[in-house]
């Protein structure tokens, strides 16, 4: 009888423990996911902002400096994002949201600029890109939030060191990100 209790006993841990190294693959996999969105949108932003430096340019000779903060930004944002380094991803993230702020609001001084059906369509698709990846922010960050946990809870970070599962780095923007606008400043 002892040994049919004890053989119970085992399997029970056993198919306690597979359950729980099943749940944690399927964190794994979403945490990856929602990245994988984010990748998408920015990627699809990157490939976007070369069309409205170009629009831009031909109506803003002399404003080339604004430009180039969004170049250089954009080329941060790529590299951050092929590497995967979500840190450097943040402060990137921040510069080419900068830049694009002050972009912005130098095309105010431009009429013509502001009134090309071609700059309206990218300012449009860019901004609406800007929206999709602060959505998706949210949801990788929960993502995040819910690995990080689960393999810091009991029992789960026995199965989670036993198999390496490791904590993700949030997405994270610098405090003047979730600040409120002053929006007399940007068209002082």
């Amino acid at each position: 009888m002892l040994i049919y209790t004890t053989l119970a006993a085992v399997v029970v841990a056993i198919v306690y423990g597979v359950m729980l190294y099943n749940n944690l693959v399927d964190i794994k996999h979403s945490v990856s996911q929602a990245w994988s969105n984010i990748d998408i949108l920015l990627k699809q932003r990157h490939d976007e902002l070369p069309k409205l430096v170009e629009t831009c340019k031909q109506y803003m000779g002399f404003e080339q400096e604004t430009l180039k903060q969004v170049i250089s930004a954009r080329s941060q944002v790529a590299a951050a994002r092929e590497t995967g380094n979500i840190n450097a991803l943040g402060s990137a993230e921040n510069m080419l949201r900068a830049g694009l702020g002050n972009l912005f609001a130098v095309v105010e001084d431009y009429p013509e600029l502001k009134a090309s059906e071609k700059f309206q369509h990218l300012q449009a698709r860019i901004t609406g890109l800007e929206n999709s990846i602060a959505d998706r922010r949210e949801y990788y960050n929960e993502a995040v939030k819910i690995n990080n946990v689960r393999i810091e809870q009991f029992p789960d970070v026995i199965v989670a060191s036993w198999f390496k599962f490791k904590p993700r780095d949030l997405l994270v923007f610098a405090d003047s990100e979730k600040q409120d606008v002053n929006i007399s400043k940007l068209f002082g």
